[in-house]
């Protein structure tokens, strides 16, 4: 039962073992809410929703924060783009990205903490840092200097000699060019907070390494992030934290990105998907599937064939599930999952073998159902079930099939011109005009659907585009 995690800061794939016995404690960057969610923003909060419910399924009391940025220099420069205030912008986006998680089913986070909620913190830990020698406050910003702290660049492996600091406007009066900034002081116009080195507001680091030492502690169990984290907001985040005198993460997880052409998705690059486009689209569970099942460190290359791939891969899930509760009604997801199933997940979250187990398992219960054997049938289902929920992705789960995407809200209408499609068709098979009845089964598999003839009557099913 020994879960096991690649820890990019060991680089390699470690036993975990929990801080405190039957509890992980997990902190995610969130978002940055200067824009609307595309699946490449999302896909983090998939992978992490995911790892957070293998915990929980073992048994693991998990407390889950995901932040929100909602102060830094791309929101600022699109409010004056706009003319709106920040605060609206960020907001908005914040809204946006809380709907995407939440119609992509995942669960909801412990807290969700806003940057600017947590200023008398930053504070706090700057003052600290200035005092023990780390810090040092220059015309207006506070900047952590990276030659006091030794460690700096373990987890991204760099040389300090040849380092290139990213830095913003107006960050004036550094030390060193490779020192970076805590604090930003205040330009004409631009959101400020008060402080004993003058007003100004958050730098992008500053914010989760003070955001995290709140909400869990000195020490937490599990950091994780986008790769494109590594450096160099991780990086400054294990500075500054350590550096004050916290432990910080014990463990370091990254997610890849989302591809388009090779090239991370990303809105500057203008290739982003839109999460409230996509799922106008593609039904979300099936986009969850899409996302959520390749390994966490694989990129994804973004293309609508793998899209289709996913919907068909789902759908032979679903009809296997939906043959089985016309046979034998409700079917309680099993409290254990297959030991195949639990080994793959147990190894570094191995999403893809633990699907494989999946489909194995629904191909064994078509077969049970071809025999006519309810019973394993019924067990079958039972373990998928039990294995989807672990996913995210069983669609009897009541997130799923109580309405809440909007396939689902359109279901009922749905069915009811099918059906009535179908009604037709069948009038012409009763009337031995085959010609008309597999037109009209033709015409409804180039719409996208699947009918399939049963003692009880035709039934249809989403198939592939």
């Amino acid at each position: 039962m020994t879960i096991r995690l690649y820890d990019t800061s060991a680089r390699q794939i470690r036993d975990f073992t929990p801080l405190t016995p039957g509890c992980v404690s997990i902190y995610l960057c969130g978002a940055t809410v200067q824009a609307a969610p595309h699946i490449g923003h999302i896909r983090s909060g998939l992978n992490f929703d995911i790892m957070r419910r293998w915990f929980a399924h073992r048994g693991y009391d998990v407390t889950f924060i995901r932040n929100v940025t909602d102060i830094d220099d791309k929101i600022i420069a699109k409010s004056a783009e706009q003319k709106r205030p920040w605060w609206a912008i960020g907001y908005e986006n914040e809204r946006a990205f809380n709907q995407a998680y939440d119609i992509l089913g995942c669960l909801p986070v412990t807290y969700e903490p806003r940057a600017t909620g947590h200023v008398p913190e930053m504070i706090e830990m700057m003052r600290e840092l200035i005092d023990r020698g780390h810090a040092y406050a220059a015309e207006g910003n506070v900047y952590f200097d990276v030659r006091s702290f030794p460690e700096y660049l373990k987890l991204s492996n760099q040389d300090l000699n040849g380092l290139r600091q990213p830095s913003g406007e107006g960050e004036t009066g550094k030390r060193d060019r490779r020192d970076f900034a805590m604090w930003k002081a205040a330009k004409p116009g631009e959101p400020s907070w008060e402080t004993p080195w003058g007003r100004g507001r958050p730098g992008w680091h500053l914010e989760c390494s003070a955001m995290a030492h709140k909400y869990l502690g000195r020490a937490f169990d599990i950091h994780g992030g986008g790769v494109d984290l590594i450096f160099p907001h991780h990086e400054n985040e294990i500075a500054q934290a350590k550096a004050f005198g916290d432990d910080f993460a014990a463990y370091w997880a990254h997610n890849a990105w989302v591809t388009m052409s090779g090239e991370k998705m990303s809105k500057s690059l203008g290739n982003s998907v839109l999460v409230s486009e996509m799922v106008k689209r593609w039904r979300p569970i099936v986009l969850r599937y899409y996302l959520g099942t390749p390994h966490y460190r694989s990129m994804i290359e973004y293309s609508e064939e793998a899209l289709r791939e996913a919907e068909s891969a789902f759908a032979r899930i679903e009809g296997f599930i939906q043959r089985v509760v016309e046979k034998a009604g409700n079917v309680e997801p099993a409290a254990e999952v297959p030991p195949a199933f639990a080994e793959a997940m147990d190894d570094d979250l191995g999403v893809p073998q633990a699907l494989a187990v999946v489909h194995t398992t629904v191909r064994q219960g078509n077969s049970a159902l071809t025999a006519d054997d309810k019973e394993a049938a019924v067990a079958r289902l039972a373990e998928v079930r039990a294995m989807l929920g672990v996913l995210g992705l069983d669609p009897l789960d009541e997130h799923w099939a109580g309405g809440s995407d909007r396939g689902e809200d359109l279901h009922g209408v749905v069915d009811s011109l099918v059906r009535l499609v179908l009604e037709q068709r069948q009038a012409a098979r009763t009337r031995k005009d085959y010609a008309t009845a597999d037109a009209i089964r033709d015409q409804l598999q180039q719409s996208g659907l699947l009918i399939e003839d049963t003692p009880s009557g035709p039934r249809w099913e989403l198939g592939s585009r």
